[in-house]
């Protein structure tokens, strides 16, 4: 899984100072990311709290789990049915 280099109060941190007023550009450069990024990090963190944006996390790591949870159960039903409906 890839490292984030960003923690979710940075991230916040960086978008509060655009909301402030500073350029994105300066941002950027000032930061270390493209501009690009931060335009990634305005659509999913923009608005969020700190607090918000840590829940957000929790639940797409919980979302996450449930569906290889959901992708193993299948691939075992699966395989039983092609068990099942072999001839003997």
């Amino acid at each position: 899984m890839k490292r984030l280099r960003f923690s979710e109060e940075q991230i916040i941190g960086v978008l509060k100072e655009a909301e402030a007023g500073a350029k994105t550009g300066e941002l950027a450069r000032r930061h270390g990311v493209s501009e690009a990024t931060i335009y990634n990090w305005k659509a999913k963190y923009g608005g969020l709290e700190v607090s918000e944006a840590k829940r957000l996390r929790s639940l797409e790591d919980e979302n996450a789990k449930l569906k290889r949870l959901l992708a193993d159960s299948m691939l075992d039903n699966a395989a039983l049915k092609d068990l099942l409906t072999k001839k003997w």
